[in-house]
């Protein structure tokens, strides 16, 4: 009896932690939202998405499809199909940030988790650590947030506060998982030791 309690927690168990392993990595990567910031996700969820500066409207197909819908790049935050676009760095473990769009798989690695050179013409190592990147630390990221010009302090700390959001909303998915599949496997665990212990009792 005890063999079987044990092959029925193994077939119990596996499926739910694949389901949850399954779940948790693709919930943590999207290919879809490649370059696009974690408060914009909601905006392109809707079939039909508009132009920021409101001159066009596209379709969900056409986002990071390496064509230039939209003048000011909202529909290619992913690529450097246009001018104008920017795209996103996570930059999990450091400083997120927005490069120009024309950066992206340049054989140059301006994010420092390496997320800007996805087509795997070039392999940049994750430099992220807590509180900066190799780059943030010796200063030489002064020039990228000149660059960027439009983007002013308030903007960029109320960036990086709602960034850690998203974070701390997607890590306690994560945990609740894992409560639920510890608390699973602990009930398919004790529940049959103790009718067993009860029709013990009994005899």
């Amino acid at each position: 009896m005890d063999s079987e309690n044990r092959s029925f927690l193994s077939l119990t168990f596996i499926p739910l932690f694949s389901a949850s392993f399954i779940f948790t990595c693709s919930y943590a990567s999207n290919p879809f939202l490649l370059g696009i910031h974690p408060l914009d996700e909601k905006f392109f969820q809707s079939e039909v998405i508009k132009c920021k500066d409101g001159s066009k409207s596209f379709t969900r197909d056409r986002v990071n499809d390496d064509f230039c819908d939209c003048v000011d790049g909202t529909d290619e935050p992913g690529t450097s199909a246009c001018p104008a676009g920017k795209f996103y760095c996570r930059n999990v473990g450091s400083k997120p940030q927005f490069i120009f769009s024309s950066r992206i798989n340049d054989r140059f690695c301006d994010c420092c988790d390496g997320s800007d050179e996805y087509d795997g013409s070039v392999h940049c190592t994750n430099t992220c650590v807590m509180g900066g990147h190799i780059e943030y630390m010796t200063g030489s990221s002064i020039s990228t947030i000149r660059d960027m010009g439009s983007i002013d302090a308030k903007e960029t700390k109320s960036v990086v506060s709602e960034d850690m959001i998203q974070k701390l909303k997607g890590l306690k998915v994560v945990i609740i998982l894992q409560v639920v599949l510890i608390a699973c496997v602990a009930i398919f665990w004790i529940f049959p030791r103790r009718a067993k212990s009860k029709i013990r009792r009994y005899r």
